[in-house]
């Protein structure tokens, strides 16, 4: 009875009623603000080297995403104003909308300033290269207390000092530390990336390209720069030592490319083995 009576007065059953309000407007907001935001929705970057400007603009709309040239350097034996660099990288997860930075091949080398290097970690050195359009040759490793700290930096088989004028689109090799107690990395999963994409990982996981195998119907170079992973040696997940080459295969067969679901049983695989 006394609930009744409380229920039954005006000022309760007001003040009920506006907490009611107040929660279904926010539980409708919250909906709206998730859908208007894509809240959690992400989406995988596609990969838009080696295309124009225009197919890469037609390609990232199909993605929802944007694209902006915003710098141009020289690459060796890429065509003139197809697309070498992309910042987010192929296969990162991102929101609808995304603006992708794209670099794309100079008609013409350019001359930049060899970066001081040394001293930096790799992954510092790597950025620097690529803000100065230089690419990575071979990571020479030896004995040092910091892994992955770099020692020297050459060109053709000798020490640049920096300030140096180079063509952009040249390979520097870079002579790094290695504690043998952080000598090991994890091998990077290659499968359905385009070359250039490939070696960018190869050398992002401290490791040296080795072979580059194309299959038979990779004709010519516009064939190679189109072409996707499909094989790798060592094995994605796999451990080794820093500075180990990795050999991969490519193909225009993406049907060749291992599913997400066999990698996962790799990886799985791999995950038994360590534990026993």
């Amino acid at each position: 009875m006394k609930f009744k009576k409380i229920f039954s007065n005006w000022a309760v059953k007001n003040i009920l009623l506006s907490i009611i309000v107040v929660a279904a407007l926010a539980g409708i907001s919250s909906i709206l603000m998730r859908q208007i935001t894509h809240h959690g929705e992400k989406l995988s970057v596609p990969d838009l080297t080696g295309m124009s400007v225009v197919q890469a603009s037609q390609e990232a709309k199909k993605y929802k995403m944007r694209i902006d040239v915003t710098d141009s350097i020289y690459v060796r034996n890429i065509k003139r104003g197809s697309i070498v660099k992309q910042n987010p990288a192929a296969g990162t997860s991102v929101k609808e909308g995304r603006r992708i930075i794209l670099t794309i091949n100079a008609r013409n080398p350019k001359m930049t300033a060899m970066p001081n290097l040394i001293g930096y970690s790799l992954r510092s050195a790597l950025a620097d290269m690529s803000s100065h359009g230089l690419e990575v040759g071979r990571l020479n490793y030896i004995n040092d207390i910091a892994t992955n700290n770099v020692l020297s930096q050459l060109y053709n088989g000798s020490e640049i000092a920096a300030g140096e004028m180079i063509s952009s689109g040249s390979r520097i090799d870079l002579v790094l530390g290695l504690n043998r107690q952080e000598n090991t990395t994890a091998v990077p999963v290659l499968y359905g990336c385009k070359y250039r994409r490939a070696v960018e990982k190869v050398h992002e996981s401290s490791l040296n390209v080795g072979r580059i195998v194309f299959d038979r119907e990779v004709r010519n170079y516009q064939d190679s720069i189109s072409a996707v992973v499909y094989r790798q040696s060592p094995e994605p997940f796999e451990i080794c030592t820093m500075g180990r080459n990795v050999t991969f295969y490519l193909t225009l067969d993406e049907s060749k490319v291992p599913s997400i679901e066999s990698l996962k049983k790799k990886a799985a695989e791999l995950a038994e083995e360590a534990e026993l």
